[in-house]
């Protein structure tokens, strides 16, 4: 199974500076070129056989630009949207620091600020990477589009690391991450391919 983790296009919190997470920004101008390239890209090169995406906007947005160019559907699951950051989302970081300071001790089950726990985060991205894997034909290729944060939590998933892993696997905007799973040892999961494909941007 191959699966391609896309990241968003450039968003207008990207622009106002702030913190976005569950804030639900749109795609900018240059986002939705960046998508629409993303797209191309992605056709020439592959056969897609499902697009799975976070429905927050700019995501959702992103998804809708592969779906055009690839003719299929997009399929939206909650589990694929960004850290519930809780009070904190579209504030600058200036106003969060103020207002919500971080605490000195945060344990990986603890909830402030109506964020949602390291441990919930984790739980989800393992909920839609078994789905996604055990739901879908071994020979499949499947689209995920999400954000980074849900992307590195992911990641960790994918790689069986800790929790608490200090790895972070960067993404720009429409990078493109290709996983390989190898399906003939079925108690074996490998990690064969891993690229940050920002070559598509070269045409903007």
């Amino acid at each position: 199974m191959n699966l391609l983790v896309i990241r968003h296009g450039e968003s207008e919190a990207d622009i106002l500076n702030v913190i976005e997470g569950r804030a639900d920004f749109e795609l900018t101008e240059l986002g939705e070129r960046q998508a629409k390239s993303m797209a191309e890209w992605v056709k020439e090169r592959y056969k897609i056989d499902k697009i799975v995406a976070s429905p927050l906007k700019r995501a959702k947005k992103t998804a809708n630009f592969l779906s055009e160019a690839m003719g299929i559907p997009v399929d939206y699951d909650d589990n694929l949207m960004e850290f519930q950051n809780g009070l904190i989302a579209g504030l600058s970081r200036e106003e969060a620091d103020r207002k919500y300071p971080k605490p000195d001790i945060r344990y990986p089950h603890t909830k402030v600020y109506e964020m949602e726990s390291d441990l919930e985060f984790r739980f989800r991205a393992e909920t839609i990477l078994s789905k996604i894997i055990y739901e879908n034909d071994k020979d499949s290729t499947i689209a995920i589009v999400a954000h980074g944060g849900i992307i590195n939590m992911l990641y960790r998933s994918f790689l069986n690391l800790p929790n608490n892993s200090n790895a972070y696997f960067s993404t720009g905007d429409t990078g493109i991450h290709r996983w390989y799973i190898d399906n003939s040892n079925s108690t074996e999961r490998r990690f064969v391919i891993f690229s940050n494909s920002l070559e598509h941007i070269n045409f903007l």
